[in-house]
């Protein structure tokens, strides 16, 4: 469960860092079988829609929701996860603890509060602290919230683009209005010109190779013959036996 400080009202500031599916997500009740396609061998509702927004979803939903943006949410220790590779292209997960399980990095949902905090721990997480391996502020999506809501201005879900990665989204955008504008027409007349350039000169062309190659013809250099050794390089002939008398 999320804490109330994880999902109190926020303002209009932090609204703007904060996309609208995101409490929906940590939210959505996962792993029930789905009311609709419960037959189903793969009945589990382990998904959820960033643009609908609503409950979760098993694989069988999600031929409705094809066009949409979706995560799958797994399953760590009893808590809900999500891969990093999938959540990083929405949402900025700086701050929040990450873990290689089954050689992936997946991230938290949730706060996941300790009774104990364990001995020489050096980090723990801001709102439920637990106890972290490195140097984070939060163990979860969650916390990192409910830290939002505290009034920290540093922190902020908004995916922040380099601007490397902006100069090249733009370089693609420009190749491709250019070559939307060349039109078919264009390019038939373009070929055209090129092939009656080719046929006006190939009479010449053709003739001045013949004599450019009539010219640089000469004699290759025989290869070098060595006495000594032509003796063993021959291959000697199939052995015949004796007639018998």
């Amino acid at each position: 469960m999320v804490s109330s400080i994880a999902f109190g009202r926020m303002g209009k500031e932090e609204d703007e860092r904060t996309p609208p599916w995101l409490k929906p997500m940590l939210r959505a009740k996962y792993f029930n079988s789905c009311s609709v396609h419960c037959d189903s061998n793969k009945s589990e509702c382990n998904h959820f829609c960033l643009d609908c927004r609503g409950a979760a979803l098993c694989p069988s939903c999600l031929i409705h929701h094809k066009d949409h943006h979706y995560v799958q949410i797994r399953r760590s220790s009893y808590h809900n996860v999500v891969r990093v590779s999938e959540i990083q292209r929405y949402i900025d997960i700086s701050c929040v603890q990450t873990y290689i399980i089954n050689s992936a990095k997946i991230v938290f949902l949730n706060e996941r509060p300790q009774p104990r905090p364990g001995k020489g721990v050096t980090y723990t997480c801001e709102i439920c602290c637990r106890s972290l391996v490195d140097a984070f502020r939060f163990c979860s999506l969650g916390c990192k919230l409910g830290g939002m809501e505290r009034g920290d201005p540093d922190l902020s879900f908004t995916v922040r683009f380099s601007k490397a990665t902006q100069m090249n989204q733009m370089h693609h955008q420009r190749r491709g209005s250019e070559s939307d504008e060349s039109t078919t027409p264009k390019k038939i007349a373009k070929t055209t010109q090129m092939f009656n350039r080719l046929m006006v000169g190939e009479g010449n062309a053709t003739s001045s190779d013949d004599e450019a190659t009539a010219n640089n013809m000469s004699p290759s250099t025989p290869p070098l013959y060595n006495h000594r050794n032509a003796g063993r390089r021959r291959r000697k002939g199939i052995p015949h036996r004796a007639p018998f008398f």
